[in-house]
């Protein structure tokens, strides 16, 4: 008996293993094309609200300046991307690009046809959070006094 549990333990370990595909280390939008920096340096229509703080005109995806929503996985994300689609909704929006690009998106200040900076109006509604690395601050007095509270840990960065 001692003989056929060796011998078993032989076999095993004699034969090949065999290993799962392990997924690729890369970041899938690494990988997508960066769309193209228009001439203007702005792009104007109707938006398709993506998340929080990124919408797309004319399928061009554009990471609202300054702003950080949470994402839509996570408490509050939802709530954010509707209200993004509560501002945008029926408006042309003209975003006006800074040159940057965040992933796989540009980067600009958006507004409405009345001149209303849509980052602002997320911010002034406790829908996002003003992100002074790239705002300077500017949008920090328009925070309501339990959005930093509310938001942070579910998904928009500490500042």
């Amino acid at each position: 008996m001692l003989v056929e549990t060796q011998r078993t333990v032989v076999q095993t370990q004699q034969q090949p293993l065999v290993q799962k595909p392990q997924p690729p280390l890369v970041d899938d939008k690494a990988d997508r094309p960066l769309p193209d920096f228009p001439p203007s340096g702005q792009l104007v229509g109707r938006a398709y609200v993506i998340d929080g703080d990124t919408i797309a005109i004319k399928r061009i995806k554009i990471r609202v300046s300054g702003i950080d929503a949470p994402e839509l996985d996570r408490p509050w994300g939802k709530k954010s991307k509707w209200t993004m689609v509560d501002i945008c909704k029926g408006q042309t929006v003209t975003a006006k690009l800074n040159g940057e690009r965040s992933h796989d998106r540009l980067v600009g200040t958006c507004y409405l046809p009345d001149g209303t900076d849509i980052g602002a109006e997320m911010v002034r509604r406790g829908a996002a959070l003003d992100w002074d690395l790239f705002s300077g601050g500017k949008y920090r007095h328009l925070e309501p006094d339990d959005a930093r509270k509310r938001l942070l840990g579910f998904g928009a960065r500490s500042h």
